[in-house]
């Protein structure tokens, strides 16, 4: 006859599992725990995102100096109003790009291209003019991809 040998877990290894039970159980409670939203287009949220890149096949120097919602400019986009976004070229590496129905005041940028930095003003309505330039000081705007991000 077989004899069972009863398991006797050592103090170490309760301690670790019950450890482990309470890992598992705070992560189970923080899944289920109502997290209430942010509210769209709050103060302080991301209200809008654009990265321009320009059609594929054309670029950004081939951007129209009218407004366009064109979404071959764009690798992503988005409005938290739900509004379009725009993009116009208005000269080598100075863009204009609008939120529709989105108030938000502030943005940063960001260059895509290495070696190349953003600078953005905000317009009002929503829409913020962005400059592209290299680093190096003495040389003008270039047309290179950029992100914005509008708060």
């Amino acid at each position: 006859m077989h004899r069972f040998r009863r398991f006797r877990p050592s103090p170490s290894t309760a301690i670790a599992l019950l450890a482990l039970f309470f890992a598992l159980g705070g992560s189970a409670f923080a899944v289920t725990a109502a997290v209430a939203p942010q509210a769209r287009c709050a103060d302080g949220a991301v209200r809008a995102v654009a990265v321009v890149t320009g059609e594929p096949n054309k670029g950004m120097a081939n951007l129209p100096d009218a407004f366009t919602p064109n979404p071959a400019a764009f690798a992503k986009k988005f409005n938290c109003s739900g509004g379009a976004v725009q993009v116009r070229r208005l000269n080598v590496g100075i863009y204009e790009v609008r939120f529709v129905g989105n108030a938000a005041g502030a943005a940063v940028v960001s260059a895509a291209a290495s070696k190349s930095f953003g600078a953005v003003q905000a317009l009002g309505g929503g829409t913020f003019r962005v400059g592209v330039y290299p680093s190096t000081a003495d040389q003008a705007a270039v047309d290179a991809p950029f992100v914005l991000v509008a708060f």
